[in-house]
């Protein structure tokens, strides 16, 4: 697997290119069983490295029977948190040459999705591909794009929920977000409502640039607020300093994906996206043996699971019940 962060380092993409052009795209018709030369795939993203979802892509073709390296290489892309990034970053690939472009979270999708109607596009981690307008339909997403669905916003509630449960007392909740981004900005929508249903108040606080968001989470005090919840963008990179919020502020934190408390959050509650991106890889074998992208429907991840730290939990001075513990699927020690 290839990885290059984007923005400064113009001269590895330079080299990445020529690596991308020796790969080349495949040797004869796509439903050809051997190829001559790796296919490749261009990984987009705004985050700081693969994340779950490519490492599941990659997994996930080769337990389908594909060969890395041989018969597919994964060339990443990510921005470090430059949504703006995104969508030079995705022509670069187009013009690199890319047989299929991958991509995780919504930002991303967009980006792919204006960079060309040519390229075949398979998304992973959009809650809301219909409101975006990335697809047609759910049964024929049409054009040159289909993907794997987490359906994160109908999620918010029942996360907000859990959180509850965790931690008691729960009153009062910050919730940091970049306003310039629409899917954050229906994330808020969707935890205003949640809270106000569930008797908490949420503490929305729009931040525009990295150095107000990591200002606003340095000045989180413990008795300000019982919990901060993350947006699903890495915008401005917003989680990052929730996440270092979490042992510095001494404040639990909830997240939208197990990778955060595997890392040191307290909790998260949303899709697996490692099984995310195995359910791409579906599509990309289809897609190689002919199939439009257009027509293959989108998928949803239904793999669930609820992830607690219950070291960072024990740091934190927060008891957890005992029942709510028993109903995670996973418990770091």
């Amino acid at each position: 697997m290839i990885t290059l962060k984007g923005g400064a380092a113009r001269g590895v993409i330079r080299q990445l290119a020529v690596l991308l052009l020796m790969g080349g795209l495949y040797a004869g018709a796509a439903g050809a069983a051997e190829r001559a030369k790796p296919i490749l795939i261009g990984a987009l993203n705004d985050s700081w490295g693969p994340p779950p979802g490519v490492v599941g892509l990659r997994d996930g073709l080769v337990e389908l029977g594909y060969r890395e390296n041989e018969q597919f290489v994964i060339g990443v892309r990510f921005t470090q948190g430059d949504t703006a990034a995104l969508p030079g970053a995705a022509r670069e690939l187009v013009q690199q040459g890319v047989a299929i472009l991958f991509t995780s979270e919504p930002n991303a999708a967009t980006a792919a999705r204006t960079a060309t109607d040519r390229v075949p596009i398979i998304f992973t981690e959009v809650g809301d591909p219909l409101g975006l307008g990335l697809i047609q339909s759910f049964a024929r997403p049409g054009g040159n794009i289909t993907g794997v669905t987490s359906l994160d916003l109908e999620l918010v509630p029942k996360r907000l929920e859990v959180f509850r449960e965790i931690v008691p007392g729960l009153k009062r909740v910050l919730f940091p977000y970049n306003p310039d981004n629409l899917y954050a900005v229906a994330e808020a929508k969707a935890n205003r409502e949640a809270a106000r249903r569930l008797g908490i108040t949420l503490l929305e606080k729009p931040v525009r640039t990295q150095e107000e968001a990591q200002a606003a989470l340095a000045q989180v005090r413990k008795g300000d607020v019982q919990g901060i919840v993350s947006p699903r963008s890495l915008s401005l990179n917003i989680p990052g300093f929730i996440l270092e919020a979490t042992a510095q502020r001494s404040v639990p934190t909830m997240f939208h994906t197990a990778f955060w408390s595997e890392r040191g959050g307290m909790v998260s509650f949303g899709p697996n996206f490692h099984e995310s991106g195995r359910l791409a890889a579906r599509m990309v074998d289809k897609i190689l043996k002919g199939a439009n992208p257009g027509t293959l429907p989108v998928e949803v991840n239904g793999k669930i699971e609820l992830v607690i730290n219950a070291k960072v939990a024990r740091a934190l001075g927060v008891a957890i019940a005992p029942e709510v513990l028993y109903r995670a699927d996973r418990l770091i020690r």
